[in-house]
């Protein structure tokens, strides 16, 4: 059943590159981002962007019964590419056939959405402003 959780911007954790980080809890207590931290940074790894120049945001999500890492990056002009990790018993997992993102992300992605059409896709592209405009606290 659905029951709001708690959203926050991971200021104070900060990702060298400039990828907006969000952590979302069940039940209300803290994000450890250290638990997602190594999942993350290779998430990145694996693909061949520029995180550097490019809009991007991650959810740390702890959910109920299991932790999703939610990585997004906008390309191709307007759209949003998405990768999700679900942690199994200790291991990350990568599989679209049996993980996505979730209707708790979607709060995100709708800010997210919000701030690249302003930022980025308003004729006068400004990543630093893209990168500052955070979602505020839920």
């Amino acid at each position: 059943m659905y029951a709001p959780r708690k959203i926050s911007a991971l200021v104070g954790l900060g990702d060298a590159e400039g990828v907006k980080l969000y952590g979302i809890s069940a039940s209300g207590a803290p994000i450890d981002a250290a638990a997602f931290w190594p999942q993350f940074q290779a998430m990145k790894a694996a693909r061949n962007i520029a995180w550097t120049h490019t809009p991007a945001f991650a959810i740390f999500h702890q959910g109920e019964e299991l932790a999703y890492l939610v990585l997004c990056w906008w390309g191709n002009g307007n759209e949003l590419f998405v990768r999700v990790a679900v942690q199994e018993n200790a291991v990350w997992v990568v599989d679209s056939d049996r993980y996505s993102f979730c209707l708790w992300d979607l709060e995100v992605m709708w800010h997210e959405r919000q701030s690249y059409i302003r930022w980025l896709y308003s004729g006068r592209p400004d990543l630093p402003a893209y990168r500052r405009d955070l979602m505020p606290p839920s």
